[in-house]
């Protein structure tokens, strides 16, 4: 055991001003609050820094590091390094962690000594913030290691509302840092071979959508890279790969059409503001499209 915080939370920022303060108050707020937060300014260029270390100066808990840009799974194994607690937690800059996350995650894991990482259901959120859908994650090991090995489903636990044990991801090695995204996809898959998995079925993160997150801008990447994970995946457990994978693979919508998705659901969850905006948006990028003006005319004039 250690003699440090029970928790280090690691979380990367590299040009996170829009949305880093919501993601860092969240951590801040947890009802437990044994824990100590390792803030890696990943080489931002924007006013990230300087939000960082406001919240470094006003928290004894926070551990600010700032230096040249080494991409996010360098970052991350870098965050490994120095944490001292007994669980590692993992956080976005782009989401928003609930306030019982920690409370509740740390009592499953001291429950069931067995398991190695546990992550929870999510609530999707549009960029404002405003609600999308509930998750439906699988909470076993065996529904949880199925998807990932036959899907290559690295969303099967979603990163940043992962606490997993500190002895066990430095057993297997942490992140590999070949692989710039998917990483989590990876890990998972080796942490499965020395422990259990779980969710807990408890919403515990808001899980933000926006079209400058890694599943919008680097989906084709996504796709190759989970290619060569599963092969490695295979390979070490001696089984053949199934003759066509991974199926999940996140496609983004067009931006447009997601726009106008975006502001039905902010009019289905009664955020008429955020819905003007998404329909606004839409509307500039594709003037031209009746759809468009479709979904302005329902959130201007009809309602």
């Amino acid at each position: 055991m250690s003699t440090g915080p029970t928790v280090s939370v690691i979380m990367s920022v590299y040009n996170g001003e829009k949305y880093t303060p919501e993601a860092v108050e969240s951590i801040l707020a947890q009802t437990f609050g044994d824990f100590e937060f390792i803030l890696i300014d990943d080489g931002s260029t924007d006013g990230s820094k300087a939000i960082l270390e406001n919240y470094a100066n006003r928290d004894p808990r926070v551990r600010l590091i700032s230096r040249p840009n080494k991409g996010l799974t360098k970052t991350l194994n870098e965050g490994l390094g120095l944490a001292r607690g007994d669980f590692l937690a993992r956080m976005d800059a782009d989401d928003i962690s609930l306030p019982q996350r920690f409370e509740k995650q740390v009592a499953f894991l001291r429950e069931h000594p067995e398991c190695v990482c546990v992550g929870a259901r999510v609530l999707r959120v549009d960029p404002y913030g405003s609600p999308l859908s509930e998750s439906d994650h699988k909470l076993t090991h065996e529904e949880i290691d199925h998807q990932l090995m036959e899907e290559g489903l690295g969303w099967a636990i979603t990163h940043p509302v992962a606490m997993m044990r500190r002895e066990p991801v430095a057993t297997v090695g942490g992140y590999r840092e070949q692989f710039k995204t998917s990483q989590d996809l990876d890990l998972w898959l080796r942490l499965a071979e020395v422990g259990r998995l779980a969710n807990l079925p408890e919403i515990l993160l808001k899980y933000r959508y926006h079209p400058e997150s890694v599943g919008f801008t680097k989906f084709e990447e996504q796709r190759r890279v989970k290619s060569i994970i599963l092969q490695d995946a295979y390979a070490r457990r001696g089984r053949t790969p199934p003759p066509a994978w991974p199926k999940a693979i996140f496609t983004p919508l067009p931006i447009g059409e997601q726009l106008r998705r975006w502001a039905r659901a902010a009019l289905k969850a009664n955020n008429r503001d955020v819905a003007k905006k998404h329909a606004v948006a839409a509307l500039k990028r594709e003037p031209l499209k009746i759809d468009s003006w479709r979904i302005a005319l329902r959130v201007f004039v009809l309602g």
